[in-house]
């Protein structure tokens, strides 16, 4: 769930949207100037931001699901397993994050793509996504493990700057800002959150901020306060599908809610980019996956990723399923076949994804070229 990132990306293929149709990636580097058209050409493409990828896993044979009444956790499968986080990049950001009393969710919800994203893995491109509003959560989802409370320390006011200062002296090019839930603040912390993005944009106009926003409670005043920030992509994660979201989610947060939050943003400014995402491996069937894609396609999301459920503690949620490489392929294709403008799928694909950022920045430079 988080990543901040320059403009590259390499893969020669199709997509299809409801605005963009049969646009490819040759086509949109030839409406950039010529300095990203090359680091475009030049850039990594989806595998290569994998820390192993795939090979056989075909011929795993140790359990993957467990039945029903069965209660013993699995066995972590080969292409789950990730290196414990190293190199001077991870420290550099640690540090600067511990300094400006910033919070990034790569820790708090304890992401296994920690040490590629800071550590800036073989392209040397660190990136983390900041966690405003404080490290605490007014609710109690079985799957975060982010720390709850009913009465969280109040914001720090000095945040938003921090935060703005932070980005601009990392020299980022896209950032990814999100959120603990707090609503025990009247607004839900929306003005917060738009603050830090004018911050941002006024520190450096070209830097693209993502913002992965909660549900406000359903306050479509925030959602709007949002929308009109000036940020450039909107995400709120669904999360799961609709039959499990009461068991999964905090009771607070509902399925149909986390649609319309979605759907009035791309009303609000029909040129935002709206983004979601689903978890796999929490006893869903495929067909429940096909309806909430279907879903939000039909709220007008543009992107969804969808990665593997892993359990953060024994506290919380057993995972039901490691599902394979190769059924997160099917979901891919499926996505991509659906007209989504970019799907990620795969088991350590979480919803602010490096590849699918650089390929989201491509389209928003070409929308900015296009503009002029």
């Amino acid at each position: 769930m988080f990543r901040s990132h320059v403009l590259q990306f390499k893969h020669n293929f199709k997509f299809e949207c409801r605005r963009c149709k049969n646009i490819s990636s040759e086509e949109i580097k030839l409406g950039l100037p010529a300095e990203a058209r090359h680091r475009l050409a030049n850039g990594p493409g989806l595998q290569e931001f994998l820390s192993n990828p795939p090979r056989n896993w075909e011929e795993y044979d140790g359990k993957l699901k467990r039945e029903k009444g069965e209660s013993e956790r699995l066995r972590l499968p080969p292409w789950l397993k990730t290196n414990i986080p190293t190199g001077s990049n991870y420290s550099r950001i640690r540090d600067q994050l511990r300094q400006l009393n910033l919070h990034t969710v790569c820790e708090e919800a304890r992401c296994p793509n920690i040490g590629e994203c800071w550590g800036g893995g073989k392209h040397g491109s660190a990136t983390a996504t900041i966690m405003l509003l404080g490290d605490t959560c007014t609710r109690g989802c079985r799957f975060c493990s982010v720390k709850t409370s009913r009465a969280p320390p109040p914001p720090d006011p000095s945040e938003p700057v921090n935060t703005a200062v932070a980005i601009a002296a990392w020299g980022l090019d896209y950032v990814v800002l999100t959120s603990v839930d707090r609503d025990d603040l009247p607004d839900g912390g929306s003005h917060h959150f738009a603050e830090t993005v004018r911050e941002i944009k006024h520190q450096n106009s070209n830097i693209l901020v993502e913002c992965l926003v909660p549900d406000f409670r359903g306050d479509l005043d925030a959602v709007k306060t949002i929308a009109d920030s000036g940020l450039d992509v909107y995400a709120h994660n669904i999360e799961t599908v609709e039959s499990l979201t009461p068991y999964v989610r905090d009771r607070r947060a509902q399925y149909r809610q986390s649609l319309k939050v979605l759907n009035v943003a791309k009303e609000v400014n029909p040129d935002l980019i709206t983004k979601s995402s689903i978890m796999l491996g929490l006893g869903e069937t495929d067909e429940q996956v096909q309806q909430t894609l279907k879903d939000l396609q039909d709220v007008g999301v543009d992107c969804v990723t969808l990665g593997q459920y892993m359990q953060p503690t024994k506290r919380h949620l057993k995972v039901v399923e490691y599902v394979t490489p190769s059924k997160f392929q099917h979901w891919e294709e499926v996505g991509n076949s659906m007209g989504f403008l970019y799907t990620a799928s795969g088991p350590l694909v979480r919803s602010s994804y490096k590849a699918g950022e650089f390929f989201i920045a491509s389209i928003l430079q070409k929308r900015k070229v296009n503009a002029k």
